[in-house]
């Protein structure tokens, strides 16, 4: 039984939320076994992603609605110019 956020998510994901994001100190060795292990469930699972991003987005829509409604408050970003190849800036 999940008693704790962290527990929750883990249950949701079903994988450990340090698995995705690391735990301070790691070695480069564990930090490249890490991510190996979270390539390995993306390949064997390739909706999880998706999945994930639902459940955020439920979990802000359920306990701070707020932050959609900030983020659709947020100017666009202008599409950035790439210079040409002369140096040149391109409209």
């Amino acid at each position: 039984m999940a008693v704790t956020a962290t527990e929750f998510v883990e249950l949701a994901l079903g994988t450990p939320v340090d698995l995705w994001l690391g735990v301070e100190g790691e070695s480069e060795m564990e930090r490249a076994a890490r991510l190996a292990a979270a390539r390995d469930i993306l390949a064997d699972d390739p909706t999880l992603p998706d999945r994930l991003s639902q459940v955020a987005a439920d979990a802000v829509e359920a306990y701070a609605p707020e932050l959609f409604a900030a983020a659709a408050a947020l100017p666009r970003a202008t599409p950035r110019r790439r210079p040409r190849r002369n140096g040149a800036v391109a409209a």
